[in-house]
């Protein structure tokens, strides 16, 4: 089960689940979906690979089928990784031989994301990483758009604490167009005109991102 929170406009999705193998490529996948949601999916495969080591790690150290959550958060120009469980051992990631497991994760983690630590709570810790949105960096409008959605669904009360299915955003994405267009025509507006002057500005973006990127 996941479910979304906004605090001060800021997008934050949290995952609970159990740490057992079964539980990881139903992680993976929600984590895949949230970045996707959020116009993220740029650095998708790098989250889905630091989330599948948070939670091995804590399956290996902390207990198979312990309680654990991840949180993800949008942070200006990075993804941050909270994975949550009840234990205050603090992982470590300790130099070895090439074929030594323990440890081999953390080494991992520290290698593909910008920072990771633990923050020790009042039931537990914390072990958080943050990989760079940068690759994502053209797909800030859909950041903002996933934004809208997520407020607009609330409002029209088809929201659910369900990651919310492609085809389902979809289709909210046209009932918020539609309502901007009933909105305009109220106050005057021309909604054909409206609509040819969003696709202009969209092909102009999409153009000069696609340059940006062969140059």
């Amino acid at each position: 089960m996941s479910f979304y929170e906004e605090s001060a406009g800021r997008l934050r999705c949290v995952l609970p689940f159990k740490a057992v193998p079964s539980e990881l490529r139903p992680l993976r996948r929600a984590v895949r979906r949230t970045l996707e949601q959020w116009g993220a999916a740029a650095v998708s495969d790098a989250a889905e690979l630091a989330a599948t080591e948070l939670a091995a790690n804590v399956i290996k150290h902390v207990g198979e089928g312990a309680a654990a959550t991840l949180v993800l958060e949008p942070r200006d120009d990075r993804l941050h990784l909270e994975l949550h469980d009840k234990s205050h051992a603090v992982p470590a990631a300790r130099p070895g031989a090439r074929d030594a497991l323990s440890g081999r994760g953390l080494q991992l983690l520290t290698a593909m994301t910008l920072d990771w630590g633990t923050l020790l709570t009042a039931t537990g810790k914390a072990v958080w990483c943050e990989i760079s949105l940068e690759p994502a960096r053209h797909c800030a409008r859909a950041q903002r758009a996933a934004a809208v959605l997520e407020a607009y669904r609330r409002v029209s009360g088809v929201c659910s604490v369900a990651v919310p299915t492609q085809a389902a955003l979809k289709e909210s994405a046209r009932d918020v167009i539609a309502d901007l267009l009933h909105w305009l025509a109220a106050w005057g507006g021309d909604p054909d005109a409206a609509l040819e002057q969003a696709l202009i500005r969209y092909e102009a973006e999409t153009g000069a991102a696609s340059e940006a990127e062969a140059a």
